[in-house]
């Protein structure tokens, strides 16, 4: 009896013992349970015969839940049922008016609407991988982004067909087809679409279309480094794809839920893990053309909405608008996203109620993700035994000034300590493979060998993080040749590129700068001009809108005499960063891009004084 009374009472002090010097352990565990669920979900789907995609994972969604929504776009629903029989019709008529066949890829260019997610269906039932175009880039990019994949066919909005028709005469010269969604179009190159699609059967498509598929076959091509010029088409597979359909359920969310998707479908965030996710929980999702903080709430009042995702930018500009007094009244109860800064998530959830946020970290092209499954505001994941175990991965010490790791005597690179920022890097596996980008010189950079010992290999993931002594995992910034902007990642090496095109342009050297009150960094750029040259602001204005998207465009301009190099020939950008675009610190002529006026005029303090009071948005 003495001791059943032990016993009894370890048990009964058990779960305050473990909150006193465990205080995470349950959330721990119910990690790792639902980790292990994931995987085993994964595993059983991979074993089925004949092979299990997404695009089975939807069809089996329009069986059992035919009638339920959708897609809510501007008033307009479309069910399950409505949704697959949309798609039937546009690869029937693709099949009747094209020359297209499985396995030949398509490049979608086509902003926020149903026919993008009818259109990708409809070419998965081909058994076509889809390029997504962002549908911002014009002329030169566009090119590039098109024939990197090495699309047959192109199929467009109708609003973007100014767009097309800028680099026609490039596409025609390779035989490309291109296809409007319009009824009719006069442009010679160029046929109208939507009359064939109306005309066309919804009868299903046979699933011997898809018979040549692998796991390993690529699913979808997404652009990377934020389309600035010279993006890198990253390669999504069919076994990718199967892996991120459960994010969000992983998440919780569930078929009862309503998911607002106002990021773009082009982008990682809003095709991956709002439009698969959705797929696989069986949710319906209130569709938006674009972001808008004005009425993002009235809308998901309206549509009953209980799942969101965002960006950091998109929690800012919440928080940016007019208080109301009715800011806490909504069904909201799950935000997913990441690149929220600490500040702003804890006024997040101070104005708009307890609304659980679901930070995580990953990349389009990587083979590492994390989560903060704890909530524990600022954090992007959390060090996790098993995590770790199958998905090996590690901080190491890097040099900022050289943009190179630091190896040891023998060679290999050095692991950070908690505390310590580092560059994070993950183990290439089978069950963590890296596949990279449709070009393969692009792909062996972020290759990174003889990590911690002689022949291994590792994925670079350009970003430096640092793990706390609570094993909380907190992002610190980016590396090298990358930082983000507007939800976009900018590669600072293709807009020197771009820059270095002006004719009076000798050298340029982009980084990007911290503005008070925004997240991420802007682009500046420090260039010399060539002997007997000006600098011009309005040709450098020219051809920046020509060659950039907005996002990517640097907004300050600083004239140097030389541009700095290091002991290796690679330019310094610390202490450029750290002065960032003050004109009192900066005796260097200083520009700022003015769209109004079409040029980059000369930065004052007045102006400086603006932009860091919030006067002057950027």
């Amino acid at each position: 009896m003495y001791l059943v009374s032990i016993l009894f009472g370890s048990l009964a002090i058990t779960p305050l013992v473990l909150k006193m010097f465990f205080p995470y352990f349950w959330k721990d565990a119910f990690y790792l349970a639902n980790l292990v669920r994931t995987l085993l979900k994964f595993v059983l789907r991979r074993r089925r015969k004949p092979l299990f995609l997404v695009l089975d994972r939807f069809l089996e969604q329009s069986v059992a839940h035919a009638d339920r929504p959708f897609i809510v776009f501007e008033n307009k629903t479309y069910s399950y049922l409505d949704t697959d029989r949309r798609s039937n019709k546009i690869a029937n008529a693709l099949q009747r008016h094209s020359k297209l066949r499985p396995g030949d890829t398509v490049a979608l260019f086509m902003g926020n609407e149903p026919a993008f997610i009818f259109t990708w269906l409809a070419l998965a039932k081909l058994g076509c991988p889809v390029a997504l175009l962002n549908y911002n880039i014009r002329s030169r990019s566009l090119l590039h982004c098109f024939n990197c994949c090495s699309a047959k066919l192109l199929i467009a909005a109708e609003e973007l067909q100014e767009a097309v028709e800028e680099v026609l005469p490039s596409l025609r010269e390779q035989g490309v087809c291109v296809y409007l969604m319009t009824k009719q179009c006069d442009t010679p190159g160029v046929e109208g679409f939507s009359d064939q699609v109306e005309e066309a059967s919804d009868t299903p498509l046979p699933q011997a279309l898809r018979s040549d598929i692998t796991f390993k076959s690529p699913a979808v091509y997404i652009y990377t480094s934020g389309t600035t010029g010279l993006p890198k088409a990253a390669v999504i597979t069919q076994n990718r794809l199967l892996a991120v359909l459960v994010v969000l359920d992983s998440t919780g969310v569930t078929p009862g839920d309503v998911i607002y998707l106002n990021l773009p479908l082009y982008h990682t965030a809003g095709f991956l893990i709002g439009f698969m996710g959705s797929i696989e929980t069986g949710s319906t999702i209130i569709l938006r053309r674009k972001f808008s903080a004005s009425q993002f709430w009235d809308e998901c009042r309206k549509y009953n909405v209980t799942v969101v995702q965002y960006i950091g930018e998109v929690l800012r500009y919440l928080c940016n608008t007019p208080k109301r007094d009715n800011d806490r009244e909504h069904n909201v109860r799950l935000a997913i996203g990441n690149g929220v800064r600490a500040e702003i998530w804890r006024e997040f959830l101070n104005r708009f109620g307890n609304i659980y946020v679901r930070e995580f970290y990953a990349s389009t092209e990587g083979n590492v993700g994390l989560i903060n499954y704890i909530g524990k505001i600022g954090a992007i994941g959390r060090v996790n035994y098993l995590h770790r175990k199958l998905f090996p991965y590690a901080l190491i010490k890097y040099d900022t000034e050289r943009d190179e790791p630091i190896r040891d005597s023998t060679g290999l690179c050095v692991e950070a300590p908690k505390g310590e920022t580092g560059l994070l890097v993950s183990k290439i596996t089978d069950i963590a493979p890296f596949v990279g980008y449709a070009n393969s010189q692009q792909t062996e950079k972020k290759r990174l060998r003889d990590v911690f010992q002689k022949g291994d290999l590792y994925f670079n993931s350009g970003d430096l993080l640092k793990i706390g002594q609570d094993n909380f995992i907190y992002f610190q910034d980016r590396v090298g040749d990358t930082f983000r902007w507007k939800g976009e990642n900018v590669a600072t090496t293709e807009v020197a590129d771009i820059l270095t095109l002006i004719d009076f342009v000798q050298e340029a050297n982009v980084y990007g700068v911290q503005v008070p009150g925004n997240e991420g960094r802007i682009g500046m750029a420090a260039v010399t001009v060539k002997g007997g040259e000006q600098f011009d602001g309005n040709k450098t204005f020219s051809h920046v809108a020509s060659y950039l998207p907005a996002y990517a465009r640097p907004r300050f301009i600083r004239i140097q005499n030389a541009v700095e190099v290091t002991g290796t020939f690679k330019q310094m950008k610390v202490r450029l960063v750290e002065e960032g675009f003050d004109p009192a610190s900066i005796t260097d002529p200083l520009y700022i891009l003015q769209e109004r006026k079409q040029s980059y005029t000369p930065m004052t303090g007045q102006i400086f004084s603006s932009i860091v009071a919030g006067i002057i948005k950027l």
